[in-house]
């Protein structure tokens, strides 16, 4: 979740502390389905892979351990804060900006990018540069959010606790859409893929509707956004106060999208 909107800047940047809890949490609630489809697609030893927008170590890392000694992962985001201290003989980290820079030399067999085109302004062009990246034969996996089919913090909106939730989840989204955020953009990937020339295009959706990791992540993302939400009039300190103790708690039961 790591590539951004130079203009206004990443709403969720790496340099933040709360980063690293935000990937430990995503990587705790997306990281079985993520090596589910790399595992379905048989990456494995020899291999070369491209992560692109890595932001935390868990991905590259599992790549690695598929590849082997004589494969390759490279792992890239314009900010590699979290991730520079893992390369080794197997994985390269680079910064880099997939809109604008050009793909690492070489061809791959597997592109992988979970949570960043949505975030990305310039996503076809980014899109673009990925399929080019690709061996003859090789694989893209994209993995990227669609607040629009599923917007709420809490499904469940049985109270006021998870009223206020909702309303803070909202305010999240504007603040990702004045960014360039296209908060629809996951159910257009299986188009676009088939627009970019790619065959054999399928797609799946998974979100959790309750997950201790959820709960990390929405405090770690509200203590990451709460001047910005604050600024533009989209909620009150008392209220950001109130529903993080509402958090605290552990007895609301939060999703993400899907």
């Amino acid at each position: 979740m790591s590539e951004h909107n130079a203009s206004r800047g990443y709403l969720l940047d790496n340099s933040r502390s709360e980063a690293g809890v935000r990937f430990g949490a995503l990587a705790e609630l997306f990281d079985p389905v993520t090596f589910r489809h790399i595992d379905e697609l048989g990456i494995g030893p020899g291999m070369r892979c491209w992560e692109v927008g890595a932001g935390g170590p868990s991905v590259p890392l599992g790549l690695a351990e598929r590849v082997g000694p004589t494969g390759k992962v490279i792992a890239t985001d314009i900010d590699v804060s979290w991730t520079r201290d893992i390369a080794d003989g197997v994985i390269e980290v680079l910064a880099h900006d997939v809109a604008a820079d050009p793909p690492p030399p070489g061809a791959f067999d597997l592109v992988h990018a979970r949570l960043v085109l949505v975030h990305v302004t310039d996503r076809t062009e980014a899109l673009r540069r990925m399929v080019r990246a690709l061996r003859p034969g090789g694989v893209l996996l994209l993995e990227d959010a669609d607040p629009a089919l599923q917007p709420l913090l809490c499904p469940d909106e049985s109270g006021p606790e998870q009223r206020l939730a909702n309303r803070l989840r909202s305010g999240f989204r504007t603040l990702m859409a004045a960014r360039g955020a296209d908060l629809a953009y996951g159910r257009t990937l299986p188009g676009a893929l088939r627009e970019a020339g790619l065959e054999d295009v399928r797609a799946d959706a998974y979100f959790p509707i309750t997950s201790p990791a959820c709960t990390v992540l929405e405090d770690a993302t509200v203590r990451h956004i709460r001047h910005h939400l604050v600024a533009e009039g989209l909620a009150t300190d008392e209220e950001i106060d109130r529903h993080l103790a509402n958090v605290a708690t552990g007895r609301l039961d939060l999703a993400t999208a899907p």
